[in-house]
């Protein structure tokens, strides 16, 4: 069963130089194939994403501008971790409810997911994600 002691933060490579930084996910930076590639931007400050729990999909999320806050969830234990770096990413595993919130003015959540969209991987009723905790 999965819990919150499986949530990591995971170090993006990075290369800098008088030019800037330059951030690199390739071969073992996350653990798995990335299969879909999505964004969040001009997220209100007093709205939330997320919502949801997944089956089988795993996410890698990068705040890549501003910063935002994670509430995640096993069901037992809950965790806030924020996002404020672009060369620092959350890697989420199935079975944790998460939560978006407290997005700062120009954010963007930059999300590496596991698979493709599938409405059924989802679990979007937090009775029905506690109760199958248990």
């Amino acid at each position: 069963m999965t819990d919150i002691k499986s949530i990591k933060l995971i170090e993006i490579p990075k290369i800098s130089d008088p030019r800037g930084n330059l951030a690199v996910i390739e071969k073992d930076c996350i653990p798995y194939a990335i299969k879909r590639v999505y964004y969040l931007y001009d997220v209100p400050s007093d709205a939330f994403r997320g919502g949801h729990s997944h089956k089988e999909q795993l996410e890698f999320l990068i705040a890549l501008s501003g910063s935002f806050e994670v509430v995640l969830d096993d069901g037992k234990t809950k965790q806030r971790i924020t996002l404020n770096k672009p060369n620092k990413g959350l890697l989420i595993p199935t079975g944790i409810w998460r939560e978006l919130d407290d997005f700062s003015s120009g954010a963007v959540c930059l999300v590496l997911a596991s698979g493709e969209f599938d409405e059924g991987d989802y679990i979007r009723d937090y009775k029905i994600f506690k109760s199958s905790k248990s």
